[in-house]
């Protein structure tokens, strides 16, 4: 099995299948990566751009070509001595039009709670009166069926409703004789339809987020686990697959539990890495049997290292300036009770109904409200409350530390919330609705953390935008420094050294080289001020609130003078997603075409583009030092490095769907090329470029400098400027690694606050503390001698070095 040193993922579709990855692993062995890390191979939706709407787990998607396909890339990887691991969605189904692509919940609307599949899925029969609620109509039911649009009809044979595109299956013997009345042969099913804006007092089942089309699995329960993964499962064991993502571990019933599960159902030596977001100094627990997360904790501290804190009072100025206020935590307090009230209403409801289970004698209503208060003050996406085991002292803090934020925050309900407090810790022997809600309080936090943080207060929240990212801390600059990257990279090097770190993947809501371009230019306080105040004078002027200003001459410092389709459909996204002036549903569309036609005038020449140019053009060398840093540091921090679909060179791109646009493999290989026969870096692409592709290579020949047992240490300087780290061979393989030629050591160099750094002079006479011995950059083949020497010395060329003990 293929050592992992570093990982590329590749975004499959229809578009771009298993044939079309298969035509790149010549490019992608040779650019030095070990394992291709694919997004969802299971059948989805059909046309599905991303995958993770699972609609069949016993078939390899037909549209990426099917099994055949699938082994044939894998194939084509392992003769090149490349892995695969594919992303595993374990959380929830695809439930759509027509429902009959799913099979098992087919069988459940069919038969109710006696389907042979009922236990699949998450639903809440007790509150549905024995019914699935499906809020899918356009109105009421009653208008739905003297519209005529409830249709009695037949599909293969059987008796169905239909729907527009929607087709329900009829219990049998409910369907009634010629000219049966639809609205009465549906009271007699199995589920219940109603408006789609009846949402909260009638959809029953738990979903992904508040995405009523995906419908959560019961993959804790054995013979789920079994079905789901079984093809998946056989596909390892026979060595096709070597490894797995899993999607959404937080909104299992138990993570850790299932984790166990796969990793005994797995081949031996199988990578299991978890998409789990850690919030500040959160650590992934180490009785998790996964190798580590998929590396938001690396992008983090990555970015806290490089951002400068020096220029915060312009920052904040003009952030006030733009109607907003430093303050980030009450922007995430007031995102997340505007997401617990308008968006997680089922949940909401769902979890009350449980506590009043538990605690008959306490007033419903002030129980709902305790509710909202404690799903508010979670502060982190789990607690790690296992009902089966001994309540952990981890877990037991945070339920505690939730409390004591809601009472806080509502102290009138302090009795109900230390009720709820106690019915989070439930264990298997206080009841079973205690337990479920202890469970399902887990699962909720969660969405909470995800829709309240993420998609509301980073969409609203606008002081310095690169910082409002997945696992993120937009208020981090005002203690901005490399030590938490240390911290976390010593333990990162002792608990998970086989933990991914990554800069972009398809959920970052800016790729790291648009989030660079916004750090750099953050250094320079006149540009930033400069941009500020003619966007927002503009923004007066055309009717659009000063923040979505704020957002919009950032997002072009970022992701440059792009197309009007690619920078409109940003825009929309934003000010739907922030929920302030507009919304995807009952939006005002007047303003939305103010902020668009401001958008297109501040492409335009004029005072608004002119200003952003300027910015750029004063920052450019700013921009360099930042983009090769992140990735430098990204690429040799502890862990296995993930590089996102065309990252390996500048890509400048919003979140999805813009970060989902082909990628022209043609270019990069062609790039790759001329910088192997020795032709000079050209532009920022080539260096980036030349940086990956080295540090890959050098990671794939020499594994024990980065890997299990291999050592960290900072580098010492006396300039705070410069960033830098030595990785070494454990100690034990020093004299024979250098007795047979191979690398004992490498040591990573960055600059952090590179305009700053220009501003005051350069280097100067700073100077490094360079481990004992001859070095050589592998960037750019010079040579130093280990001491005390000179920064300016190593970092004249290219604001990043990677030594090599030679």
């Amino acid at each position: 099995m293929t050592t992992a040193t570093s990982t590329y993922r590749l975004q499959l579709h229809a578009g771009f299948t298993f044939a079309d990855a298969e035509a790149q692993v010549p490019y992608l062995a040779s650019l030095g990566v070990s394992h291709l890390y694919l997004s969802p191979i299971l059948q989805a939706v059909p046309g599905s751009a991303h995958g993770y709407d699972v609609l069949d787990h016993t078939r390899v998607a037909t549209d990426l070509g099917g099994e055949p396909a699938l082994r044939s890339l894998a194939n084509a990887a392992h003769e090149h001595e490349l892995g695969l691991v594919v992303d595993v969605v374990p959380n929830h189904m695809a439930l759509v039009a027509p429902e009959s692509a799913n099979r098992p919940l087919w069988q459940v609307l069919k038969e109710g709670r006696d389907a042979a599949t009922a236990q699949w899925f998450d639903i809440d029969w007790k509150s549905g009166g024995g019914r699935l609620g499906l809020p899918i109509l356009g109105g009421s039911l009653a208008e739905a069926v003297e519209a005529g649009e409830l249709v009695l009809d037949e599909l293969d044979g059987e008796p169905v409703i239909r729907y527009h595109e929607h087709v329900f299956p009829l219990a049998i013997g409910t369907e009634g004789g010629p000219g049966a009345d639809v609205a009465e042969v549906l009271q007699r099913q199995h589920y219940q339809l109603a408006s789609w804006r009846d949402t909260d007092a009638m959809l029953n089942y738990r979903r992904f987020f508040e995405v009523d089309q995906l419908i959560a699995v019961r993959v804790e329960l054995p013979e789920v686990f079994e079905a789901t993964h079984r093809l998946l499962l056989d596909l390892n064991r026979d060595g096709t697959i070597d490894g797995f993502r899993i999607d959404h571990p937080d909104g299992l019933a138990d993570p850790e539990g299932y984790l166990q599960q796969l990793r005994k159902a797995s081949r031996p030596g199988t990578l299991i890495w978890v998409e789990k977001i850690l919030e500040g100094e959160e650590r992934l627990p180490l009785s998790w049997a996964c190798d580590g997360t998929t590396g938001y904790d690396a992008m983090f501290v990555v970015q806290t290292a490089l951002v400068d804190p020096a220029p915060l009072a312009t920052l904040d100025r003009t952030w006030r300036d733009a109607g907003g206020d430093p303050d980030v935590a009450g922007a995430v307090e007031q995102a997340k009770r505007h997401v617990v009230r308008l968006s997680l209403g089922p949940e909401v409801e769902r979890l009350t109904r449980r506590a009043r289970e538990a605690l008959p004698g306490q007033d419903p209503e002030r129980l709902r409200e305790a509710v909202v208060e404690l799903l508010v003050a979670g502060e982190v996406y789990r607690a790690y409350v296992r009902p089966e085991e001994r309540l952990s002292a981890l877990a037991r803090a945070r339920i505690q530390d939730a409390y004591a934020v809601a009472v806080a925050s509502r102290p009138d309900l302090a009795p109900e919330l230390q009720l709820l407090a106690q019915l989070a810790t439930a264990q298997e022997d206080d009841g079973v609705a205690a337990v479920d809600f202890a469970v399902r309080l887990q699962q909720t936090w969660g969405p909470v953390m995800a829709k309240g943080i993420e998609d509301t207060t980073f969409y609203r929240w606008h002081r310095l935008t690169a910082l409002n990212e997945v696992g993120g801390e937009p208020g981090v600059v005002d203690h901005a420094s490399a030590e938490p990257m240390h911290a976390w990279a010593v333990n990162q090097q002792e608990h998970w050294p086989r933990g991914m770190t990554t800069l972009s993947t398809h959920d970052t809501k800016r790729s790291e080289d648009v989030r660079a371009r916004i750090l750099a230019v953050a250094g320079d306080e006149k540009s930033w001020a400069d941009c500020s105040a003619v966007f927002h004078a503009a923004a007066d002027e055309a009717g659009v609130d000063r923040a979505t200003a704020h957002l919009l001459w950032q997002t072009l410092v970022g992701a440059g003078f792009i197309e009007t389709e690619r920078l409109h459909g940003y825009l929309l996204k934003a000010v739907r997603e922030a929920k302030q002036l507009t919304a995807w549903i009952d939006g005002d569309q007047a303003y939305e075409q103010r902020v668009l036609a401001l958008a297109d005038r501040a492409v335009e020449p004029g005072p608004m583009r002119s200003a952003v140019e300027r910015a750029l053009a004063a920052g450019s060398d700013a921009v360099r030092a930042t983009t090769l840093s992140a990735k430098l540091l990204q690429l040799c921090l502890p862990g296995v490095p993930d590089t996102y679909q065309g990252c390996e060179v500048v890509d400048l791109s919003l979140v999805d769907p813009d970060n989902r646009r082909p990628v022209d493999y043609g270019v990069r290989t062609q790039r790759l090329a001329r910088l192997d026969e020795g032709y000079p870096a050209e532009d920022l692409d080539d260096e980036k470029l030349l940086l990956t592709s080295r540090v890959l290579r050098l990671r794939k020949a020499n594994p024990a400098v980065f890997g299990e047992g291999a050592a960290y240490e900072p580098v010492q300087s006396d300039s705070e400027h410069l960033l830098g780290f030595v990785r070494a061979r454990p100690a034990s393989w020093v004299a024979s690694a250098l007795r047979i030629g191979r690398q004992a050591r490498v040591v990573a160099l960055a600059t952090r606050a590179p305009f700053r750094l220009a501003a005051g002079g350069g280097w100067g006479e700073a100077k490094l503390a360079l481990p004992p011995g001859d070095w050589r950059d592998e960037l750019t083949s010079r040579s130093f001698t280990g001491g005390e020497i000179p920064c300016a010395a190593v970092l004249s060329a290219m604001p990043v070095a990677v030594l090599v003990q030679s």
